[in-house]
């Protein structure tokens, strides 16, 4: 005997193990060839798309003629017109007068012994007092009276010499400014009027201002004794009085 070499030994050893494995796919595919391909089949039917049913078909009725008589037209409209309504004629009232205000007859006059300048020399503030050349408006002249009514009496407030505009007393301007105005029934004073100017607007319209806003009176009363308005007239005198010397 001799030994083959290993060459020739490879080639039938592939051989016989190829012949092995046919036979063992030919034995596996013969016993589980019919449940892979019922597998496989149940798969696919997963995906398989229904069929659409078929479309339905339109079936239209025929028309049938009626032997009803076709409806007729209509009557006509009424026409009408709009009533013309009228705009009723508007009554206007006229309102009545106030009732008229009981108020003295004769204007009363100021208090003579308040106007005009002081004849005391000094450094005081007072109506027409030396002071600091500022001058000051004093009370009216003359005195009053008017029938069975009594006048007011003045009450309180006053001007004074820190009432006269500096620019006017800067200049050396003096003048008398004639008042009128009215004392209500509450005392308070309203309307005052400029009867006669200063010859300065300003003031005139200072010395109507401050009347207004100080002075205070018992009112006017009439012979039964009821408060009721009453007009006073009355000049203020603005001076400037000189100041004394260092001397003096």
């Amino acid at each position: 005997m001799y030994a083959q070499p290993a060459r020739e030994r490879i080639g039938p050893a592939i051989a016989a193990a190829g012949v092995c494995a046919a036979l063992g796919w030919a034995l596996f595919v013969g016993l589980a060839g019919a449940p892979l391909a019922q597998r496989v089949e149940e798969g696919l039917a997963v995906f398989r798309v229904a069929t659409p049913p078929p479309s339905p078909v339109k079936v239209v009725p025929k028309r049938t003629h009626t032997s009803r008589p076709s409806g007729r037209a209509a009557p006509p409209n009424i026409r009408s017109q709009a009533t013309q309504v009228a705009a009723p004629t508007p009554i206007v009232v006229v309102p009545l007068p106030p009732p008229p205000i009981t108020v003295a007859l004769k204007p009363f006059a100021g208090n003579e012994a308040t106007q005009g300048a002081t004849s005391k020399v000094g450094p005081g503030t007072g109506a027409g007092a030396f002071g600091d050349g500022t001058g000051s408006g004093g009370w009216g002249d003359g005195d009053g009276g008017a029938g069975d009514e009594t006048p007011p009496v003045w009450k309180r407030g006053r001007l004074t010499d820190a009432d006269y505009p500096r620019d006017l007393g800067d200049a050396g301007f003096q003048g008398t400014v004639a008042v009128k105005y009215l004392v209500w029934s509450d005392g308070r004073v309203r309307d005052c009027h400029v009867t006669k100017s200063s010859g300065n607007a300003t003031l005139d319209a200072t010395t109507c201002r401050l009347i207004q806003r100080r002075f205070r009176y018992d009112p006017s009363r009439d012979a039964e004794g009821r408060p009721v308005p009453a007009w006073i007239v009355e000049n203020h005198e603005w001076i400037i009085v000189a100041e004394p010397s260092a001397g003096q």
